[in-house]
């Protein structure tokens, strides 16, 4: 009896737990809609639903706004099945789908992250996910109606594919005689557990959202060159299949719609939180000064992509995919608020490696800081709380009108990553580096000597 008892505790009390997590997930929806009213999607939804009456995608202009669509012709695809629902099941439905994308990417996140603490994945995972209902982006996403919750999962997919095909060739290098030796399993089987699919969930986010077109730069810089090549064959697959759906809406999207750097909406609308927008608002300008823009994005662009390569190398590839995104977020010409999703692993990683500083300095030495990880703790609870509060609303203070793209200026350049904590890359445990040494610098000629 006493072990029936034992049995059946944890399984009511796992029950019990998700079905708060589940009442509280409606709660949140239900307040967020409430707030946001699904108005994103209204935009798209009818500009889908004039595009299946017949007239052009492009074309539509919502009533009273005057705003378009700029959807991607294989998003405006997907979200099709909105034109004949009601706005608030389509507003439901894709709102659900974004809260379960970010579960499985806060699995991925912040999974391996509670298992190196010794503590329980679920609960680490359930705290981040309530945590992470209550900030900006997520509440914007949601509440619009985008898809940028399931770009950002499809993303983080891929961080998992990368990691298993480190570990296959890992493993190789253990025991090459053991795949030689054992019965080949199952070839899909084979593709999932050797994560020969990494690169399709880029490729797929590349063609609905865009942006992640700088995670396939980002493979090449790095050389995953199988997994650039898969992403870059995915977006051209989904692309061609909406060419042959719908070939007027494709060649205006590739010919017009593409180039305009406000597709997205006003450039110097308080909500565009990327350099463009910060350039705009301090000229007073309705466009941002291109060539200004142009010169400081492209440095901006080769820091984060240096800096993710430097990640990558040190075997943190969470951290080299946040700075991706973040780089993506502050380069690109309109970023909403519901595009800076990749702040929530910059958070994670900031705590991280503030415990892990900690950790280390267990027994502080003369002369060095007691708390070594509290300037990083202090950096993750400045950047939670401001993407809780997002005080963009105040135009007249420019500190604040443009908190979030001076954040991510200082993420992009600061963001510390942690050897070791997520390796993409396979290495051999029986093999030991040298250190690399840096010569002395040459002592000066000194003349008459």
């Amino acid at each position: 009896m006493p072990a029936m008892r034992s049995s059946v505790r944890p399984t009511t009390s796992r029950s019990v737990v998700v079905g708060l997590a589940c009442v509280g997930i409606l709660a949140a929806i239900t307040t967020i809609a409430q707030r946001y009213g699904f108005s994103s999607l209204a935009v798209d939804r009818g500009a889908v639903a004039s595009w299946l009456a017949g007239d052009g995608l492009y074309a539509y202009r919502a009533a009273g706004s005057q705003l378009g669509t700029a959807l991607p012709p294989p998003a405006a695809l997907l979200v099709s099945p909105a034109a004949v629902l009601p706005l608030a099941v389509a507003g439901w439905a894709l709102a659900l789908a974004g809260v379960a994308a970010l579960a499985l990417a806060l699995i991925v996140l912040a999974g391996p992250v509670a298992r190196r603490y010794g503590r329980r994945r679920w609960p680490v995972v359930l705290a981040a996910g309530a945590l992470a209902l209550t900030v900006e982006p997520v509440r914007a996403a949601l509440g619009l109606g985008t898809l940028d919750l399931l770009a950002f999962g499809l993303v983080t997919a891929d961080i998992v594919a990368l990691r298993r095909g480190a570990w296959a060739l890992r493993r190789a290098r253990w025991w090459p005689r053991r795949r030689a030796a054992a019965t080949p399993p199952p070839r899909l089987r084979r593709v999932w557990a050797e994560g020969r699919w990494a690169g399709a969930g880029i490729g797929l986010a590349t063609a609905l959202t865009v942006s992640p077109v700088f995670f396939i730069a980002y493979l090449a810089v790095t050389k995953q060159w199988r997994a650039a090549l898969t992403a870059a064959g995915t977006t051209l697959t989904v692309a061609a299949g909406a060419l042959l759906v719908a070939p007027h809406e494709t060649a205006a999207w590739v010919g017009d719609v593409l180039w305009r750097i406000d597709r997205s909406g006003p450039i110097d609308a308080p909500a565009n939180q990327s350099l463009a927008g910060v350039l705009a608002r301090l000229y007073d300008s309705a466009s941002t000064p291109l060539l200004l823009w142009l010169s400081f994005s492209m440095l901006l662009i080769a820091v984060g992509l240096i800096r993710a390569r430097s990640a990558h190398a040190d075997g943190d590839e969470v951290a080299a995919f946040t700075l991706v995104g973040l780089t993506a977020a502050i380069a690109g010409p309109v970023t909403g608020t519901q595009e800076l999703m990749w702040m929530l692993p910059a958070v994670l990683i900031l705590v991280d490696a503030a415990a892990r500083r900690q950790a280390s300095a267990r027994h502080p030495l003369p002369g060095r800081p007691r708390h070594p990880g509290a300037g990083l703790a202090a950096a993750a609870a400045l950047t939670y709380l401001l993407v809780v509060l997002a005080p963009m609303g105040n135009l007249t203070d420019p500190l604040s009108g443009n908190a979030y793209a001076l954040a991510l200026i200082l993420l992009v350049n600061t963001l510390p990553w942690r050897p070791g904590a997520a390796p993409a890359v396979p290495s051999d445990p029986w093999v030991t580096r040298r250190p690399t040494t840096i010569p002395p610098p040459r002592e000066p000629l000194v003349r008459g000597s």
